[in-house]
């Protein structure tokens, strides 16, 4: 694209997007540490632990475990290979469909679940939660949901 036809940022857009691509950057490496020194697991093992607790019969189709961590199915699968060497995840092929593996969330990982999750949620709140007056939640909540409905393709303008 000729620079010429380049929408530019002007100053407004600056100001909002100097801060948000600092969050960007900042965020993921703040939430790894605070969950890894206190329970040894990355921010995304946890993510994809929780997922699984979450689930009805501690169960999900990897697919859709990769959507719900926002993540690739390559880059999932070596994290779930390394959480399945622990016992904490288990995989298997789908009854139905032999084309579909599930990743189903061992008892041995639900405890792990379990005990992560009071830290987990102590930084979340020391990151982000406590840092917001309780009205900027709502927005927080709508421009987040907004920016991954967009990244996703399903947003409606």
């Amino acid at each position: 694209m000729p620079t010429d036809e380049v929408r530019w940022l002007d100053d407004d857009e600056h100001r909002a997007w100097d801060p948000f691509i600092g969050l960007l950057l900042k965020l993921p490496n703040a939430l790894d540490a605070a969950v890894r020194k206190h329970t040894g697991l990355t921010h995304f093992e946890y993510a994809v632990l929780s997922s699984l607790s979450e689930a009805d019969g501690r169960t999900r189709t990897m697919s859709a475990l990769a959507e719900f961590t926002n993540s690739s199915l390559s880059r999932l699968s070596h994290v779930v290979a390394r959480i399945e060497q622990r016992g904490w995840i288990r995989r298997s092929t789908c009854p139905t469909s032999a084309r579909v593996t599930l990743a189903t969330l061992t008892d041995e990982g639900m405890a792990v679940v379990v005990a992560a999750a009071p830290q987990y949620v102590e930084a979340v709140r020391a990151l982000v939660i406590d840092a917001l007056d309780p009205q900027q939640l709502p927005h927080l909540a709508g421009i987040s949901g907004r920016l991954l409905a967009n990244l996703s393709g399903t947003s409606s303008r």
